[in-house]
């Protein structure tokens, strides 16, 4: 057996302080400490180069225990062993972080095909030149790739230097890891399909986005003979929105059918659940719109993860991740009958609040222009401080600076397309805010008067009966409409 050794009291300390730099959530104030601990003695540090400075100090240290023929974690025991494995797996994490970009940017191209990684037997010679044994380190490999995918599409999906939207970075992070990154690797990494979520936000916030982080964000094994993971993360994810399907079709999206099972029913049809695979989540959009029937359904599959499709009595098992989303506000949600009590206390392992655009600018004036400097890249493919401007310039002239944006972020979007097209946004708004709150006395006044068509007497009609009973399905019973076309009346601009 080799020599044992002990780290030094300072290297001790600062190992200490790298291992609970790996912990932390990268979103979070903790790791901002720690990183700062890190390069304590460089004080003239900038944040935004402090997780640089950290990493670089970290492989300086590391090359340094090499360099001596101690950079091995099994000619150490007890806590230096702990703290030690974590100071190398940080900088091996962070050697590699370039490529780990490259493989997620390569996997989003190729779509649903598992890309090879050819950077695996590199990390594979660090990894056993450390002491880790075959099995840590494929573990730790697949860790790697859990990590920065998460932080990837967190990152990048939900930007903004708002105070709440670094609160809810923070908290799509833990729903990903758990608080304690330590424990779920010990423990949870493969049964996280037990914790499901629900999301809660207005019509246009990000909803989507957050699940997306989410449902891209789970742990894929790592194929060692065939150099690739076991699937690709855009195969990981699938969604449906509830709203878009009648009563009548809704249980056959979810669950799938038999050929014969209804009339139309000519072939055998997949539903959502089928299609999700075990390593993978599903998002179930709108969930505030299924009828009590579905509820109690997707309660069994919850609790039991069983399922059976429309017109068969064969059970097939659920091995995936249930993420759900609605713009019901949580008063309404309970005690109100929108979701049953014992569906909706088995959905929310936890709930998630994704904040409406006019709390994030109110937090920080600078909100807006992260968002138009990230939607204008997005629609012309390059970044623009001069398109910035001007549609900067024209939402001040036309909106001014106190405007809700009653749309969100999604409504931001469509602002910023249309000041590209006109130079203007603000006729269309006018146009909007005339028909977007039409209540029974400005019904009867309009129609005393000859003044509104039908259309828009439908659609203020379909938004009063949504605004009193919560619920699409709701206004499609009383109305005696398809659900698809109260959506549409209630949502339309």
């Amino acid at each position: 057996m080799a020599n044992r050794y002990r780290l030094k009291a300072e290297e001790k300390e600062f190992f200490s302080i790298v291992s609970q730099a790996v912990l932390a959530n990268p979103f979070s104030d903790e790791r901002m400490e720690n990183d700062l601990k890190i390069v304590g003695m460089f004080p003239d540090v900038a944040i935004n180069k402090l997780v640089g400075a950290a990493v670089a100090e970290v492989k300086r240290r590391i090359q340094k225990f090499e360099s001596s023929g101690m950079c091995d974690i099994n000619r150490f025991s007890g806590k230096d062993r702990q703290i030690l494995t974590s100071a190398c797996l940080f900088d091996l994490f962070y050697t590699f972080v370039g490529q780990f970009d490259s493989l997620i940017q390569e996997q989003i191209m190729a779509g649903e095909k598992s890309v090879k990684v050819n950077f695996a037997n590199d990390v594979f010679a660090i990894f056993h030149k450390r002491g880790f044994s075959h099995d840590e380190a494929i573990q730790f490999f697949a860790l790697f790739y859990q990590l920065r995918r998460a932080f990837y599409f967190i990152h990048h999906s939900l930007v903004g230097r708002s105070q709440c939207m670094k609160k809810l970075r923070e908290s799509l992070w833990n729903k990903v890891f758990t608080y304690d990154l330590d424990l779920y690797n010990r423990f949870l990494w493969n049964r996280m399909e037990d914790f499901s979520t629900l999301i809660l936000g207005e019509t246009g916030t990000g909803k989507g986005a957050a699940a997306m982080a989410i449902g891209r964000s789970g742990f894929i094994p790592f194929d060692e003979k065939k150099a690739c993971f076991t699937e690709s993360f855009n195969s990981s994810f699938v969604s449906m929105n509830l709203s878009q399907f009648s009563e009548n079709l809704i249980e056959s999206e979810l669950f799938g059918h038999k050929k014969g099972a209804f009339t139309g029913a000519v072939n055998d049809h997949e539903g959502i659940f089928d299609r999700c695979s075990p390593h993978g989540s599903i998002f179930l959009d709108e969930i505030g719109e299924v009828s009590i029937p579905v509820q109690i359904k997707l309660l069994k599959v919850l609790e039991e993860r069983v399922y059976s499709p429309v017109g068969s009595h064969d059970e097939s098992r659920f091995k995936g991740r249930v993420i759900a989303a609605t713009n019901q506000p949580i008063n309404r949600i309970q005690g109100k009958g929108v979701l049953r009590d014992d569906f909706f206390y088995r959905l929310c392992s936890d709930i998630i609040m994704v904040p409406p655009l006019r709390q994030r600018i109110e937090e920080d004036s600078s909100e807006l222009d992260d968002l138009l400097e990230v939607t204008i890249e997005r629609i012309t493919g390059e970044p623009s401080a001069e398109l910035v401007e001007l549609t900067k310039k024209t939402i001040d002239a036309e909106l001014g600076t106190n405007y809700s944006w009653p749309g969100n972020v999604r409504e931001l979007a469509q602002c910023v397309r249309r000041i590209l097209l006109n130079r203007s946004y603000g006729s269309h708004q006018r146009e909007t805010d005339s028909n977007s709150k039409i209540y029974p006395s400005q019904l009867v006044k309009d129609m005393e008067n000859g003044n509104v068509d039908a259309k828009n007497l439908l659609k203020g009609y379909c938004r009063y009966l949504h605004d009193k009973f919560g619920t699409y399905i709701e206004v499609a019973r009383r109305t005696g409409l398809d659900t698809r076309t109260v959506k549409k009346y209630i949502d339309e601009d």
